[in-house]
C-alpha cells in the first residue's frame, strides 16, 4: 500500500507563524512522533526571507525600509539567497523523511524541480532548469524558486511558485541573488485571461497530484486542526 502524504492547505498566513509550525512538525517527524509525510501549502503576507548564502548586494533596501512598506524580513536556515513571498504565490513546505526514500539532497532538489516542471507543462507552460541554478524557468524567465533545509534527513522549507501574485515585490530585492533576472508567473505565461481564484485552485490541484506521484505517496487532505496546528 502506498504511504500517505498529508496535505494541509493553511490558506493565507504570516511567514513567522508558518516557520514555527514547520520547525515543530519537522522535529516531530525526525523523532518518530509523526508517522506520515506532510505537504503544507500556504500563501504568505508580503515577506522577504534571507537564505544561508544571501549576499549583501541582494537586499538593496534596509530591513527598516522594508518594514516601513509593510514587509517583514526573516533570516532562515534554508539554502539559497534572498526571495520574496506574497499573496497569490503558491508556497509548498514538504516535511518528508528522506530516510524512507533516498538520503540524497541532490536527488531531492532535482525531484522538486521535476514536480514543478511537470505541473507547469500540464498547464501549457514549457518549463526547464537553468544549469547550475536551483529553481524553474520558462523561456529564460524565472517562475519558481526552491530553498530547502534538511535535518536528520527530514526536510522543511521548500518551493515558491508564482501563480497569480503581482511581480512588483521582486523589484525590492535581487531575486535569488541573480542580477538581471526576469520574474514571471503562471498567470502571465498563460496570457492573463484566467480567473485568478480558479487558476489558484487548478495549480494547487496539479502540484499536489504531481508531487504525490513523484514521491510515491497517496495525497490525503487534512485540516490544520487535525495536525494540532494553530488555526488563528
Amino acid at each position: 500500500m502506498t504511504p500517505a502524504l498529508l496535505v494541509c492547505d493553511l490558506g493565507r498566513r504570516r511567514y513567522g507563524d508558518v516557520l514555527a509550525l514547520q520547525r515543530t512538525l519537522a522535529a516531530q517527524r525526525a523523532a518518530g512522533e509523526r508517522d506520515e509525510d506532510l505537504l503544507l501549502l500556504v500563501e504568505h503576507e508580503p515577506v522577504v526571507t534571507l537564505g544561508r548564502t544571501t549576499a549583501a548586494t541582494s537586499l538593496p533596501l534596509s530591513s527598516e525600509e522594508l518594514a516601513r512598506r509593510g514587509i517583514e524580513v526573516f533570516n532562515v536556515e534554508r539554502g539559497g539567497d534572498v526571495t520574496w513571498h506574497g499573496p497569490g504565490q503558491l508556497v509548498g513546505y514538504p516535511i518528508l523523511d528522506l530516510r524512507a526514500q533516498r538520503e540524497d539532497l541532490h536527488w531531492y532538489l532535482r525531484t522538486l524541480e521535476d514536480v514543478l516542471i511537470d505541473s507547469l507543462e500540464a498547464l501549457g507552460i514549457p518549463a526547464d532548469r537553468n544549469p547550475g541554478r536551483t529553481g524553474v524557468w520558462t523561456a529564460g524567465r524565472k517562475i519558481a524558486s526552491i530553498g530547502v533545509h534538511v535535518k536528520r534527513w527530514v526536510t522543511y522549507h521548500g518551493f515558491a511558485l508564482n501563480v497569480t501574485n503581482a511581480l512588483e515585490g521582486f523589484e525590492l530585492i535581487v531575486p535569488c541573488g541573480l542580477h538581471g533576472v526576469v520574474m514571471t508567473s503562471v498567470q502571465v505565461e498563460r496570457g492573463g485571461s484566467d480567473d485568478p481564484a480558479a487558476l489558484d485552485t487548478l495549480v494547487r490541484e496539479r502540484v499536489v497530484a504531481t508531487f504525490a506521484s513523484a514521491f510515491a505517496r497517496t495525497p490525503v487532505a487534512v485540516a490544520a486542526a487535525s495536525l494540532e496546528l494553530e488555526t488563528a
